[in-house]
């Protein structure tokens, strides 16, 4: 009988997360604490925001309320602010954040306090939405994170089941998954058939069967029963563990313009407070103007702090490549960094591997003939699978399939052997001996018997010689995936493979392709792809060992994440979880459109400083204006960066 058995040990960091308190050291919050503290920056933003209407809707009836209120906002927006400003200032720091909370209190300064608790609102309002941007951009790592078991249900040697943090869990050790469960570690099925639901993983919606002997990932939701299972890695080499650290650094890698960006912003905002004190002091001398008022120095100076800020232009990229990089892992594509976005955007050809991308590595059975022309009945076929459903090989695969596909009745083999390298051999009730394998393992008759795109076996039944003829079978989305590209003049496709070239070229004509490079060794193939990824950018699609030089060496390599092996994904930028090809031209399509949302986020952000400063200066553009163009402009490219968001439509 199961026994679960609670523990009663103080909490560690991470488990206190899966007690189902609040994400906070403090043991006193409650679940619907929780929701007061989601988007709590905007909120607050929100809530300032209806603080200043009330202001400023009293500030013409009754002034101590209107003081009131406006104390109100600055206690909302400006002390948080002026604490992170002098924390920066302790640190030598001298960015954004600090420019705008010198221009809010320099607004009270000069008795403009209604502007400047004007630019606390908006400021803070655009640091929420940015926040919610990005939160939303980052959603995929956030559901993996919620759906990963803090704890699972270990059964010791006894058969005793109790809970166990899953970071304790050692490789061998045996869970019990129950029924709707999400599998904490990866493992191998013990005991118990179930269907698995791998849409946390790839995407795939459709269940799959497992059974005795097959691996579950860790992340994949148990759907019918019970399962038990040997766990294979621990929590930090776990296939979820894995996607989270890929999806993490994604988003920390940061393409080329958000790096410009950020060195360009810690300069620039040093400048812009020069320049403002250097307007402050010598308008006056220029246009004959006050330094306090209205129409004076100092306000126009203010007026130009603000609108020469680069908020938006700061926010223009990262916005648009987290968004783009949730998008694709919401689809089952894994980006390592925006930079591959921009790396994709670049790319003019895309080189794909043969067998296991191309093809799907089985084997199909295509005909069965006589060697000496004559019409074979079914008994070849029947006595081939007879023999080959006792060994586990392609080939052998491939003719269960086809006589399992007629329905053909079983044979009896006696004497079985199986010659590895060659092939297998027996004999038949009525005495006959048979053999199956290797041409010319199987006759000397048949040593120089070749196909220029087949791969062949042979068969004897006594003195009966029979060749079976065996394709690659092309992945289904291919010719419409080569059509699409093709057509739409996205890339040039071409195959380079170390298979050989008949068989190369058989798969390669089926498909269309023009260019065609097979009997590639690894260093081949990398030298190959070195040459194409320096005369234009070429993107690799590959899943195997051999791939891997090929693929870290391209401009992108692109793996397949099922059927791949670790170390091609290890080596690739791009990772599709779900082996999906057909994914290909949206992931194209949506490099490009990202690189647009780019450029449209950064030409948003200059034209707003440029159409605002001088005019500023000439004192054209009053404080509250520049205040709501500049925070208008941050929060236009926030809203246009979500448009990557998109999974569904083309972009």
């Amino acid at each position: 009988m199961d026994r679960t058995i609670t523990v009663n040990q103080p909490y560690r960091f991470d488990e206190f997360f899966a007690s189902g308190l609040e994400e906070s050291v403090s043991p006193f919050l409650t679940r619907s604490s929780k929701r007061w503290g989601r988007n709590l920056a905007l909120k607050t933003a929100l809530s300032a925001a209806a603080l200043l209407g009330a202001a400023f809707a009293a500030s013409s009836i009754n002034e101590p309320l209107f003081y009131l209120l406006l104390s109100l906002v600055y206690l909302l927006t400006g002390v948080p602010a002026l604490l992170a400003a002098l924390e920066d200032l302790k640190n030598l720091e001298i960015n954004i954040d600090i420019l705008m909370t010198l221009a809010a209190f320099l607004a009270v300064a000069i008795d403009s306090g209604l502007e400047g608790a004007l630019l606390l609102v908006l400021f803070k309002l655009s640091h929420g939405m940015e926040e919610a941007v990005s939160k939303k951009a980052k959603s995929a790592l956030h559901h993996l994170n919620d759906i990963a078991p803090k704890f699972a249900h270990f059964v010791d040697a006894q058969g005793i089941i109790y809970e166990k943090a899953v970071r304790d869990i050692k490789a061998g050790a045996c869970l019990l998954i129950k029924q709707g469960e999400v599998v904490p570690l990866d493992g191998v099925i013990l005991e118990g058939t179930s269907s698995i639901n791998l849409v946390h993983l790839t995407g795939e919606t459709v269940p799959n069967l497992r059974t005795p002997g097959d691996t579950v990932p860790a992340g994949a939701r148990n759907l019918d029963a019970a399962l038990t299972i040997q766990v294979t890695r621990t929590s930090a080499d776990s296939t979820l563990n894995q996607i989270i650290e890929l999806i993490t650094a994604a988003q920390s890698a940061k393409p080329r313009v958000q790096r410009l960006l950020d060195r360009f912003g810690k300069h620039y905002a040093t400048s812009i407070i020069a320049l403002t004190g250097l307007f402050a002091l010598t308008l006056p001398w220029i246009f004959a103007i006050p330094y306090i008022g209205l129409e004076g120095s100092v306000y126009r100076a203010l007026a130009f702090l603000i609108a020469a800020s680069p908020c938006a232009l700061i926010i223009a990229t990262p916005t648009a490549y987290l968004s783009a990089i949730s998008s694709c892992a919401r689809k089952g594509i894994l980006l390592k960094g925006g930079i591959t976005l921009d790396a994709l955007a670049t790319c003019r050809i895309i080189a794909f591997d043969k067998t296991g991308t191309l093809t799907t590595g089985d084997l199909e059975c295509t005909g069965v003939e006589a060697y000496d022309g004559a019409i074979p009945t079914d008994e070849p076929l029947a006595v081939a699978a007879a023999l080959e459903r006792q060994v586990v090989h392609p080939i052998a695969t491939a003719i269960c399939k086809l006589a399992a596909d007629k329905k053909l009745n079983a044979v009896s083999i006696l004497d079985f052997k199986a010659i590895p390298g060659y092939g297998v051999e027996g004999k038949l009730t009525d005495g006959r001996m048979v053999a199956l394998g290797l041409p010319e393992y199987v006759d000397p008759r048949l040593k120089s018997l070749q196909a220029e795109d087949h791969i062949l076996a042979a068969l004897k039944i006594g003195d009966q010689l029979f060749i079976f003829r065996f394709v690659d079978q092309i992945r289904r989305e291919v010719p419409q995936l080569l059509q699409h590209i093709q057509t739409h003049n996205l890339l040039q496709p071409i195959m380079l493979t170390g298979d050989r070239r008949r068989n190369a070229l058989f798969v390669g004509r089926q498909l269309g392709l023009q260019a065609i490079f097979a009997d590639l060794r690894p260093e081949d193939k990398l030298a190959k792809v070195s040459q194409l990824s320096q005369t234009s950018g070429l993107a690799m699609v590959g899943d195997g060992i051999n791939d891997a030089p090929a693929l870290a060496r391209a401009t992108v390599g692109i793996s397949m994440g099922r059927i791949g092996s670790a170390t091609a994904v290890d080596a690739s930028d791009v990772v599709l979880l779900n082996d999906d090809l057909h994914l290909l031209p949206w992931l194209f399509s949506k490099a490009v459109m990202t690189q647009t949302i780019v450029r449209q986020n950064i030409g948003i952000a200059l034209s707003v400083i440029a159409l605002a400063t001088i005019p500023a200066l000439l004192g054209m553009i009053p404080l509250w204006l520049a205040v709501t163009l500049h925070e208008g402009g941050t929060l236009l490219v926030g809203i246009n960066s979500l448009r990557l968001l998109r999974t569904t439509a083309k972009p």
